[in-house]
């Protein structure tokens, strides 16, 4: 039965250009996005920018531009960056658009409503570079931002707090009830940690600069920017202007996230959302950094990376695999060029690419370009259906690096089993047929279930083999079952789909 599946990335802000870091989480959504497809669900996949905030008005102000210049600016290059990667997202969302402005006004007036914000006069140290504010405790030594390494400052004002300290038994009871909400199980285990280590009141509101949503009581007032773009979530599925939308896609959402907004996500949203009279999000999924030479990048240390920089010497599938198959989902992941020229060359040129040369040769060769039928008793039927749940499994896990490398087993299996039959020194026959006929099964298979990573590739496959029409438009489980290739299809020989790569 189609289920409906919401998946969303953060929303990236609009002072920094998108590097594989942004591109990481993004892709592993649209993967996830593209999975459900296959699966027949109803798939709602959003991104988006974040373009208010401090940051955002001095960077427009040194550049000599107004902020939402500025913010069209960088967003616009987030749109071209998502569509060089084949980013399949159903919705693109900016916090300055009208609909967001109505959702944040609409859910905090419901928080403010219940009496869950108060305003109070405020003082503490703040990183511009966070839009967050920080303890002593929290700071490195020097008054540093623990993330961006650099100098606080010290802000006073009027603001509007928002009670979170109300909410730490309502948080923890909610996490109790809900064991997978948020994973892996470290991260989990990380936000319940801050929430029993006490919780402040946060301030919600800025009256020092304008660039921001008007707080609708107090119009002197803009939110500050991460209660702002949390809502995010919300005014994509019709909060604040379709009700009925908004309750078919809430809770059930998958939010990908680094660990680095972890608190954001895991503590004060699903507490805003509670004190608005909603449910928090269903799952929260979690992954470490992606680190070059050890560090998380940043502009500071001049270690990012851009998409755009990759892409033209490993495509667009290329691209995706590497990031797909070699970061698992979770930990920290450390990129190399060199590892990523590796797996290249040794799972898509030399097994893939292979297998798909290899075998179209031979049927040219002996079948007469006319690919024949699977054995409905071959040895590999049991292996594609000893794999398929463990794929299934693992891409419902989020864990597409587990996914990618069970998937692979079918290609490495059959790989070996024309190395031991070696139809290209046997005569043309019943025995040769069979040997092609599950070869050409697999890669009909392997098409499908490797299309959320190979989005160019895929299809290729699929026209080679014969096959008509297009391999996102299968469904999945039948799609995997043994038995699909009808055989009688013209085999056609091609270029090498994935030329080797010389480090």
């Amino acid at each position: 039965m189609a289920e409906r599946f919401y998946v969303t990335t953060p929303i990236y802000y609009v002072n920094d250009a998108p590097h594989i870091g942004h591109a990481y989480t993004t892709v592993t959504a649209d993967a996830l996005a593209r999975w459900h497809r296959l699966l027949g669900d109803d798939v709602f996949f959003l991104t988006g920018t974040d373009e208010h905030g401090l940051k955002v008005q001095r960077a427009a102000d040194a550049n000599g531009l107004t902020p939402v210049e500025h913010a069209d600016r960088y967003s616009a290059r987030y749109r071209e960056a998502w569509d060089l990667l084949d980013i399949s997202n159903d919705d693109f969302i900016r916090t300055t658009e009208p609909r967001h402005y109505e959702a944040t006004q609409k859910l905090m007036q419901a928080a403010y409503d219940a009496g869950y914000i108060e305003l109070r006069p405020y003082e503490g140290l703040y990183c511009v570079s966070c839009e967050a504010y920080y303890s002593e405790d929290d700071l490195e030594e020097g008054r540093l931002c623990p993330i961006h390494h650099r100098p606080v400052e010290m802000l006073k004002e009027d603001n509007y707090f928002f009670q979170l300290s109300r909410f730490a038994e309502p948080l923890l009871d909610w996490y109790a009830r809900h064991p997978g909400a948020v994973g892996p199980e470290s991260k989990r285990n990380e936000a319940i940690g801050l929430i029993r280590g006490g919780l402040r009141d946060i301030s919600i509101s800025r009256t020092s600069i304008q660039w921001g949503v008007p707080v609708p009581w107090d119009p002197e007032h803009v939110f500050y920017v991460w209660y702002d773009a949390l809502i995010n979530y919300a005014t994509a599925i019709g909060f604040g202007t379709d009700a009925g939308r908004f309750e078919a896609w809430w809770p059930a959402v998958h939010h990908l996230i680094g660990k680095d907004i972890l608190r954001f996500h895991c503590v004060y949203w699903p507490a805003l959302l509670m004190a608005a009279g909603l449910d928090p999000p269903a799952h929260i999924n979690v992954h470490g950094y992606l680190l070059v030479g050890g560090e998380k990048m940043s502009k500071t240390a001049f270690n990012q990376i851009s998409p755009a920089g990759l892409v033209p010497t490993f495509g667009v599938d290329g691209y995706r695999y590497h990031f797909l198959r070699d970061q698992a989902f979770g930990p920290d992941g450390e990129f190399s060029y060199e590892a990523m020229v590796a797996r290249y060359n040794a799972d898509l040129a030399n097994n893939l690419g292979n297998l798909l040369a290899r075998v179209a040769t031979v049927v040219e060769r002996k079948c007469g370009a006319i690919g024949p039928a699977p054995d409905p008793r071959s040895a590999l039927k049991a292996v594609v259906e000893a794999a398929y749940p463990q794929i299934a499994g693992s891409w419902e896990r989020v864990a597409p690096s587990e996914a990618l490398d069970a998937t692979w087993r079918l290609v490495r299996e059959t790989n070996a089993a024309l190395e031991a039959a070696e139809p290209w020194k046997a005569e043309p026959g019943p025995a040769v047929d069979a040997v092609l006929g599950d070869a050409l099964e697999i890669l009909r298979i392997v098409a499908v279930l490797a299309s959320p990573a190979l989005t160019r590739a895929a299809q290729e496959i699929w026209r080679r083999i014969g096959l008509p029409g297009s391999v996102l438009d299968q469904r999945l489980p039948d799609a995997a079952r043994w038995g699909g290739y009808p055989g009688g299809l013209t085999v056609e020989r091609g270029q090498p789909l994935f030329p080797r790569i010389q480090s």
